[in-house]
């Protein structure tokens, strides 16, 4: 048995360490100089930075498993926090150290800026969700949900809203109401530990795709870095592959590549055709992630902060560096990136008071972040109508959106058909 895995992000890296674990010779080949796929590090201004901002919670029990298991000790890379929401002078909410469910109620019964009214109609929408086992009949949008539940305005705004766009990256009007629901039942309703916030003290290629790379090495496997493979044959002998300069052969393939990727990769495999018509069917929600550096210490109060304007979050990076994050499509998608950069500024002056503009800046804008999240998208499975072939990605069936979560648990799965 030998495997190949193609692409070395966090759910490639993920099906890696699991074979390797069970003595599987394995190599994944990865296009890129640097590990993380959709998740990686990026060298600016001197400092090292990351493609986009992702918020870890407690409730990603694979991701935090496989860390352990590869040497990344997720008390040292992560900056674990009890859940706090903060839209500073509008509205704040704070989860205290009591035992499930109690703290999420006593973080919504005291949230300050909300009304009796609006706190006590969130406190019942959990209930009742709880009592449904957080499954609908059929599947609707996030909005559509929230008015059926009377929710109102300001903690829509202010708590469901922006847990709905960080989590699916799919506006309000349109995210799967069911897909939301399956993120709050592992996270604000679970374990008290499942909601707190994860914030990485580190970048994400050293998170878990580069200790997972050296666990990888350890045990005899192998990761081709810069080694992009353009095409995946099948014989009886095996899965052969274009870009592989070994000329082996492989008994099985995983495939953890985005997307809009895939198709270029299995044109010679028409077993696949009908797992491609399913992809084709996707649309895609970007994410922008502005870096603004300053000369002198600039503090938020708090390590991730609430906007809701030209940014939606912000994250204290370092002392003098803040990241901006503003999930799916939007207008602030046409603005020239020096305007961007100007807006969200004055959104921090806002919220420290006046401060001189960043020294620097850097805007990324990922086009094609994750797939978009709505009601009734068919997304497919790991196990393809090809034998010995898999997918792996954060856009594989399952409970979850597109998260760092739902791509290692893919990459475990596929493991396991393997193995």
């Amino acid at each position: 048995m030998r495997v190949a895995i193609i692409g070395a992000g966090y759910a490639g890296m993920a099906a890696a360490a699991e074979l390797a674990v069970r003595g599987i010779p394995v190599t994944v080949f990865e296009a890129s100089r640097t590990l993380g796929g959709r998740a990686r590090r990026v060298e600016s201004h001197g400092y090292p930075l990351d493609n986009g901002q992702h918020i870890l919670v407690g409730a990603y029990a694979e991701l935090l498993r496989l860390m352990r298991l590869v040497g990344a000790n997720p008390d040292e890379l992560l900056d674990r926090r009890p859940l706090s929401l903060v839209f500073p002078g509008r509205m704040q909410l704070a989860a205290p150290r009591l035992p499930a469910p109690l703290h999420l109620a006593a973080a919504l019964l005291t949230a300050r800026g909300l009304s009796f009214g609006a706190r006590l109609a969130a406190v019942g929408f959990m209930r009742s969700m709880k009592q449904a086992g957080f499954r609908l009949e059929r599947d609707i949008t996030f909005a559509k949900l929230m008015a059926e539940h009377g929710q109102h305005e300001a903690v829509v705004r202010y708590l469901w809203e922006p847990l709905c766009i960080s989590a699916l990256n799919t506006p309000p009007q349109e995210a799967s109401a069911q897909v939301f629901l399956n993120v709050l039942r592992d996270s604000l309703a679970a374990s008290r530990e499942a909601s707190d916030l994860l914030l990485p003290r580190s970048d994400l290629s050293a998170l878990f795709p580069e200790p997972a790379e050296n666990y990888l090495r350890s045990r005899g496997g192998e990761v081709l870095r810069g080694t992009p493979i353009r095409a995946i044959e099948w014989n009886p002998y095996g899965f052969s592959l274009a870009g592989d300069a070994s000329g082996r052969s492989y008994t099985h393939v995983i495939a953890a590549v985005a997307p809009y990727h895939l198709g270029r990769l299995v044109a010679k495999l028409p077993r696949l055709q009908p797992v491609l018509e399913d992809i084709e069917r996707f649309s895609y929600e970007p994410i922008l992630t502005a870096y603004l550096g300053y000369a002198r210490p600039v503090r938020l109060p708090g390590a991730m902060v609430g906007v809701g304007g030209m940014a939606h979050f912000l994250f204290q990076r370092s002392d003098d560096i803040l990241t901006a994050v503003t999930s799916a499509h939007g207008p602030h998608l046409d603005l020239p990136h020096e305007v961007l950069v100007e807006r969200i500024h004055a959104e921090v002056c806002g919220i420290v008071g006046a401060t001189p503009p960043p020294a620097w800046s850097r805007v990324i804008v990922e086009k094609r972040a994750t797939f978009a999240c709505r009601p009734g998208v068919r997304r497919p499975a790991c196990e393809t109508p090809l034998a010995n072939f898999y997918l792996c990605g954060d856009y594989v069936a399952s409970d979850y959106p597109a998260t760092l979560e739902a791509a290692v648990r893919s990459g475990v799965t596929c493991a396991r058909l393997v193995s």
